[in-house]
């Protein structure tokens, strides 16, 4: 598996996960039904961020979009935000993808990373940035409205 940074071609090959995962209604708090082109930009990250992708055997099976989690005073900490084909699940595209948020973020000087919204039912996300190092710092109840 290969990680990338995303072209504007990539993008005709992330929307169709990415808008299933959204229609789920489970992880992510994005709108619901977003044509490919109104869910483009709340996707594919403008400098100083960037979207990348995992590749295997020639397909994306899943990406990632990484950047400052505030502006200003909060820009030096870093956040992102990941999808992976439900196709290729529990092959290790999310640990690949985080891998290289974190390897990103270091060599950009970033001081901290912050996942901002992972939905305590998501388990297996929880289990991956545990994995990883991340810990939980405060849980907010009923913040994610479950479809």
């Amino acid at each position: 598996m290969v990680i990338r940074p995303a072209t504007d071609e990539d993008w005709a090959s992330i929307y169709p996960f990415f808008s299933s995962i959204v229609a789920a209604g489970e992880t992510y708090a994005y709108p619901d039904g977003m044509s490919i082109e109104e869910a483009r930009p709340w996707w594919m990250e403008a400098p100083p961020g960037r979207t990348v992708v995992a590749v295997d055997r020639d397909a994306i099976v899943g990406s990632a979009k990484m950047g400052p989690n505030r502006p200003g005073r909060g820009s030096h900490v870093a956040t992102g935000s990941f999808m992976v084909d439900p196709r290729h699940h529990g092959r290790g595209v999310g640990r690949a993808l985080c891998t290289d948020l974190i390897d990103w973020a270091e060599r950009a000087g970033f001081r901290a990373i912050q996942f901002n919204a992972v939905i305590e039912s998501n388990r297996a996300a929880v289990h991956l940035w545990q994995s990883l190092g991340f810990r939980i710092l405060t849980t907010v109840p009923e913040a994610f409205d479950h479809a």
